[in-house]
């Protein structure tokens, strides 16, 4: 990737549940940083967590926002699709919700989640592993949340499990600028 046009869309996997003050501040700054660059931002749809905080951001800095839920029901009444975002897609389940994701994307960038993020990051990795894509993924981790993650993919290849370059595909990065730094100064396209 090279420098960003309005087209260019940074697909954010991160956490929908999460209060910590710390993660929310990360996703807001990434959300600015992506709209200081001049990136689209798509995201999980939710407008709660990391993933409201970091759509907030990017929109404030006037970024275009791409939402992606699932279509569940409301939860004691409360809404939480982000209903603010430039253009809101409400799959029929996850797996369609993550292929949107992973196919609208012109690249990734992962914050500290759950299972689901996991999840997503993992097909991103798969699907390098496949050839279906060749979309740089750069997991932003200052705090080590994603630390067993990373040895893991470090010791699958030694154990013959995985090809040794598969855990080359995955940048880690310290902040959301550094992340942002991978991913522009990425070959990968």
């Amino acid at each position: 990737m090279t420098a960003a046009s309005p087209s260019t869309a940074v697909c954010v996997f991160c956490s929908a549940q999460t209060s910590n003050p710390r993660h929310l501040s990360l996703a807001s700054e990434l959300g600015a940083e992506l709209a200081r660059r001049g990136y689209a931002v798509i995201s999980g749809g939710g407008r709660v967590s990391c993933m409201g905080a970091l759509a907030r951001a990017a929109r404030a800095g006037g970024a275009r926002t791409v939402g992606i839920a699932v279509d569940v029901p409301v939860v004691e009444g409360l809404d939480l699709a982000d209903d603010e975002a430039d253009e809101l897609v409400i799959a029929p389940n996850l797996q369609v919700r993550k292929q949107l994701m992973i196919d609208r994307a012109d690249a990734f960038v992962v914050m500290a989640g759950g299972t689901g993020t996991l999840s997503e990051m993992l097909d991103v990795i798969t699907g390098r592993a496949l050839d279906t894509h060749r979309k740089p993924l750069v997991v932003v981790d200052p705090d080590g949340v994603f630390a067993p993650f990373r040895a893991q993919l470090g010791l699958l290849p030694t154990l013959g499990l995985m090809s040794s370059d598969l855990h080359k595909y995955v940048q880690w990065a310290t902040s959301p600028y550094e992340a942002l730094d991978l991913l522009e100064s990425s070959c990968v396209r």
